[in-house]
């Protein structure tokens, strides 16, 4: 590799007085000297993928130590932070006593280190969720047994804090294992599916709130608080699955679609001793989300996090798991909407609890007692935390990384209980970091746009590496025998006077006295960024090494700029973000090495949807275009997330009709290839068939490409070589 530290612009453009393009801000412009050229299989198969990790490392109660399943997944090991060296086996199928099986996919390990669960064969249901055969292998025994009496795949299998018990959902029911007396207790009975479910969350919230388990035990094992959800009044969702049968089947599940009802969901308390179940009565004048319950410091304050249908209201509470009391504890309230992320990501202590808000016009981290009071404002500045990672109740030190060097930038901080900051990571790009429970040590994660991944760990107190796990060192040597340019970060000023953040990629031999075709690359949905300082090599480069300017441009709606560049699309979602794709194309049309009139834009989910926008706002300005999955109007999509963004139809008529691609078909311009896969269950194959009957009724011809019993990520066996080499046969095709 030859590395050229370049600060260059490209031409500078202005019509009256305004400053259209661009000027480069990369400080890392260079070209691989290889001679091999990058082929579409390279990009598909991994050629470049990049080790981010060296290892799951999880982390052990004590602070000291980690563990990991060796390559073969028959063992579970346990290291020491300090010297990486391993320390004892723990688990071992060869060693225990009844086990029947050679490997397992994954484990948990109860606080007190007495039990194992031992996950197999797992059968993923959508995202996140899934069934497994769970074993318990009882550490001083040595002894493996299938963990529930039915032998049946289970859900969630959560161990008390105490170790002695586990809780597990089998067949939309809550169970509980006593290992001291190995007998199993069901808490519920009245679970089932695709109706009831106890313990274990529904489509939506899984999909939205990124959380499948809403149990919690209290501190003292006394209690177990859970979540049932009533899904009666949700309509439901068909897909067909076609398969290799004479017929084709059908997948049914309940999907609220924006407007439509969700699931009525209530909060319980069981008691151990008693076996007494208590529905908590959640303090609440209208519809409600519960995306988390957990414990706080004492057994009596059950905090529970609620969330109204337009989310812009948190209230935090604690409920006595006994009496059923609860308290308002905090509430935040926003013009706009409050991002679940952050609800989730409260942390908590005996002194208080931790709380990311947006209240000044950024992300911030703000530190409260256990009554509710706001001590102090931890962070502050016209940047954004990205994420809260905790606090170590010793020291009261705040750890967080952030967006303070620049929203392209992720840095890992500590700031301690005087507000002195110090900055962890020591590399300018993308970071990362996960700690020991005792925040004595952290691994942490770094990239850029010319880096592969480098994972190290390095001890709190001094900032010292203690050693590095991985560098990619293979990676690095294979980069080095390819004809490539990587990402460089421009801003382009449009006519309007946004400064947008963006990357581009050049071909291979690039020459600023040639024209060259451009693919612009986008995603765009709220909160998102696809123009970061780290290290990609995707399908980019392929069409760099075919003779096109590759661009991806973060419009207004995207993430680390403030609340202000974060929430500008609220109730209008797709307008703004849309309209800026298209004025960063008409600004990269002036560039003297660019074709303004073989230009395109592509983009999968949220992206493809902006696609279809772009495509009719633009005025013809793209040539072609690729939608893959794409939402075609958000009446089709689910509750929770639309209407984040948008409130419900009957509330926003107006925003919905004005951002469906459906009702602009008649618009669109430029040839246009439509991808989906029929078994997608979270954009459905229908939202694509809707916009492809507007396309026909408007007379529009296009191009569509579907894959059988795909989901939304459209892979499995030849798929995605499939996939890749038709959008890329579109565009040479097309440009």
């Amino acid at each position: 590799m030859i590395f050229a530290p370049a600060s260059r612009k490209f031409t500078v453009m202005r019509k009256n007085g305004i400053l259209f393009l661009i000027l480069f801000v990369s400080t890392i412009i260079f070209a691989q000297q290889g001679n091999k050229r990058i082929g579409l299989s390279d990009i598909v198969n991994g050629t470049f993928r990049q080790e981010t990790s060296a290892g799951e490392m999880r982390p052990l109660p004590d602070g000291e130590h980690y563990t990991m399943m060796n390559r073969e997944r028959s063992m579970i090991i346990r290291y020491a932070y300090r010297t990486g060296e391993p320390v004892e086996t723990l688990f071992d199928v060869k060693n225990a006593r009844e086990c029947a099986f050679n490997e397992f996919q994954d484990y948990v390990i109860s606080s007190t280190g007495h039990h194992i669960l031992l996950l197999r064969e797992k059968e993923q249901i959508y995202r996140h969720s899934f069934r497994a055969e769970v074993y318990d292998y009882d550490v001083r025994r040595r002894m493996v047994k299938q963990l529930n009496e039915s032998g049946k795949k289970i859900m969630i299998p959560t161990f008390s804090p105490d170790g002695r018990m586990c809780a597990y959902v089998e067949d939309n029911n809550i169970r509980i294992k006593k290992f001291d007396y190995d007998t199993e207790t069901q808490v519920t009975k009245d679970g089932e599916p695709n109706r009831i479910s106890n313990g274990a969350t529904d489509w939506v919230y899984e999909e939205e709130f990124s959380v499948t388990n809403l149990m919690a035990w209290s501190p003292d094992s006394e209690y177990l608080a859970y979540v049932r959800f009533d899904e009666t009044d949700v309509p439901e969702y068909s897909m067909a699955v076609y398969g290799d049968s004479y017929y084709p089947g059908e997948r049914r599940f309940r999907y609220p679609k924006a407007g439509e009802p969700n699931s009525k969901v209530s909060l319980h308390s069981y008691c151990v001793e008693t076996k007494d179940i208590k529905k908590l009565p959640v303090p609440a004048n209208e519809e409600l989300y519960i995306p988390v319950i957990r414990f706080a410091a004492e057994p009596s304050q059950l905090a529970v996090m609620t969330l109204n249908r337009h989310q812009n209201i948190f209230n935090l509470y604690h409920a006595n798991p006994k009496s059923g009391v609860f308290k308002l504890i905090m509430k935040d309230e926003n013009k706009a909407y409050i991002d679940s992320d952050w609800v989730s990501a409260i942390r908590f202590s005996k002194d208080g609890y931790l709380y990311v808000s947006e209240q000044d016009g950024y992300a911030h981290i703000y530190q409260y007692s256990p009554t509710g009071v706001m001590q102090r404002q931890v962070t502050g500045g016209n940047w954004d935390v990205t994420r809260l990672i905790g606090k170590d109740d010793a020291t009261g030190t705040v750890y967080y990384e952030s967006a303070e060097e620049g929203p392209l930038r992720r840095s890992v901080y500590s700031i301690d209980v005087k507000g002195r900051k110090t900055r962890l990571s020591t590399l300018q790009g993308t970071n990362s970091a996960s700690f020991s429970p005792s925040y004595a040590y952290y691994v942490n994660r770094f990239s850029s746009a010319d880096t592969p991944a480098r994972v190290s760990i390095h001890e709190t107190k001094t900032g010292k590496e203690l050693r590095l796990l991985q560098e990619n060192a293979g990676l690095r040597a294979k980069l080095s025998e390819y004809a490539f340019s990587p990402r460089e970060f421009i801003v382009i000023t449009t006519a309007a006077g946004e400064e947008l953040n963006a990357w581009i990629v050049k071909p291979a031999g690039f020459s600023e006295s040639k024209k060259y075709p451009v693919v612009m690359f986008q995603y765009s949905g709220p909160n998102s960024q696809s123009v970061l300082d780290r290290f990609e090599m995707d399908w980019e480069q392929y069409l760099a090494a075919n003779g096109f300017i590759c661009v991806c441009v973060d419009g207004r709606g995207t993430g680390a700029r403030g609340e202000a560049f974060r929430k500008c699309t609220y109730l209008r979602m797709g307008d703004l973000e849309s309209r800026d794709q298209v004025a960063a194309a008409v600004a990269l049309g002036k560039l003297p090495c660019i074709d303004k009139d073989r230009m395109a834009i592509w983009g999968w989910s949220f992206g493809g949807y902006n696609t279809l926008m772009a495509m009719s706002v633009g005025n013809g300005v793209f040539k072609a275009g690729i939608a893959v999955a794409p939402p075609t109007d958000w009446r089709y999509y689910d509750t929770v997330y639309t209407e984040r963004y948008m409130r419900t139809p009957k509330e926003n008529k107006k925003g919905y009709d004005e951002t469906s691609p459906v009702n602009l078909a008649k618009n669109l311009q430029g040839k246009l290839l439509l991808v989906h896969g029929t078994a997608d269950d979270n954009v459905h194959f229908k939202q694509s068939m809707d916009y492809a009957e507007a396309l026909v009724q408007a007379g529009k011809q296009f191009e569509m490409q579907f894959y059988r019993d795909r989901n939304h990520g459209i892979y499995g066996g030849n798929t995605r070589m499939h996939l890749y080499t038709r959008m890329s046969n579109f565009l040479f095709d097309n440009l």
